[in-house]
């Protein structure tokens, strides 16, 4: 049996509190991570309240170490408080630089690029950051697609990032990645309408002001098209290169030639491409069906003299483990194999 983030919450419902609602509808649990068997998360309550559920801590503990296919957990109590952190305006007007720069810390800024939506970009931006991770590298992942940031529910994150003074923002860290994305600032369930200066201010903000630490790779998630934060990012940091992703059909790889275009106009590298969804096996009976047809991707690459980085299979577990909030790439199996030699070669080949 899976474990996954909706078992466990299932699980942690029979925790009562006083009040008659359990921990779960009281959104207590928070920072909730499964990685290969190993289940951490978070109980938050206000600090009265906090000093008397260490029996219930370790209740929860006991509740999901007992679960089929958890192999460890751990649960840690924490105080929130009810002051207000210094407010932080996210989507102001960029400021003025003299140039290209990049985050203290960082060595290297890898751009994930498709040129329309739908073939799995931030899918693979994910994973490939966890792959990463898996290899020992020092990763972090900056969600950029604005106005459909999706980052914080593929990696099992929903806190809002702490300002301790209103101007540098601390990242969230799951699976062994660090990781920003807009969406932990903003109400989920509210539209972002910003014109292209808030959103060039905002992506400033999120590679200036966020505290990334020492880092060999920050893997940045760009939005479909070539707009406004793709032209910023390759014009306001120091990026290493970009990597563009695309399905195997004619119909995807015409947007995906319009993005590496872009990246020659904008004198930025293109370190080479990947095709996802390249093939689906069935789980019955082991055929192998090209949906989307296949080799479309390498052939592109051949032809515009850039290198194939690999092939990404289709698998209903991809939309499964993103939509439960641990990258497919942090478990075993043909796909999570497939992220780690795609992460293997860019570690290899001096790109991660």
């Amino acid at each position: 049996m899976t474990v996954n983030r909706d078992s466990i919450l299932d699980a942690l419902r029979v925790l009562k509190l006083p009040d008659g609602e359990d921990v779960v509808a009281k959104d207590m649990i928070r920072a909730l991570a499964v990685d290969n068997g190993t289940v951490r998360f978070v109980i938050e309550a206000a600090p009265e309240v906090a000093k008397h559920l260490e029996p219930l801590r370790a209740a929860a503990q006991q509740i999901v170490e007992r679960m089929d296919g958890v192999q460890g957990a751990s649960v840690l109590l924490t105080a929130h408080s009810d002051k207000k952190p210094p407010s932080l305006k996210v989507g102001k007007h960029p400021e003025p630089q003299a140039g290209p720069t990049k985050p203290k810390g960082v060595a290297r800024i890898l751009a994930i690029a498709s040129g329309k939506g739908g073939v799995g970009k931030s899918t693979l931006s994910s994973n490939l950051a966890v792959a990463l991770a898996k290899q020992g590298r020092k990763v972090g992942l900056l969600d950029a697609d604005i106005y459909g940031p999706s980052q914080p529910r593929m990696m099992g994150v929903s806190k809002r990032p702490a300002s301790p003074d209103g101007k540098t923002i601390i990242p969230l860290k799951a699976h062994g990645v660090t990781m920003m994305s807009i969406g932990l600032m903003m109400d989920p369930d509210k539209a972002i309408v910003w014109r292209g200066p808030m959103l060039m201010g905002a992506l400033q903000q999120m590679l200036g002001q966020v505290e990334w630490g020492e880092l060999d790779v920050l893997i940045v998630d760009l939005p479909p098209g070539t707009g406004d934060v793709q032209l910023t990012l390759c014009t306001k940091s120091e990026l290493t290169g970009a990597i563009v992703v695309s399905t195997p059909q004619d119909v995807a790889l015409l947007d995906a030639k319009k993005a590496i275009d872009m990246f020659n106009t904008l004198k930025t590298p293109v370190l080479g491409l990947v095709e996802n969804m390249s093939m689906y096996i069935c789980p019955t009976c082991g055929t192998e069906a090209h949906i989307f047809g296949h080799g479309g991707v390498r052939a592109e690459a051949e032809k515009m003299g850039l290198p194939f980085l690999g092939e990404i299979p289709l698998d209903i577990d991809v939309r499964l483990s993103g939509d439960s909030g641990t990258p497919i790439a942090a478990g075993d199996g043909p796909v999570a194999q497939a992220y780690a030699k795609l992460a293997e070669g860019l570690v290899k080949g001096g790109m991660a």
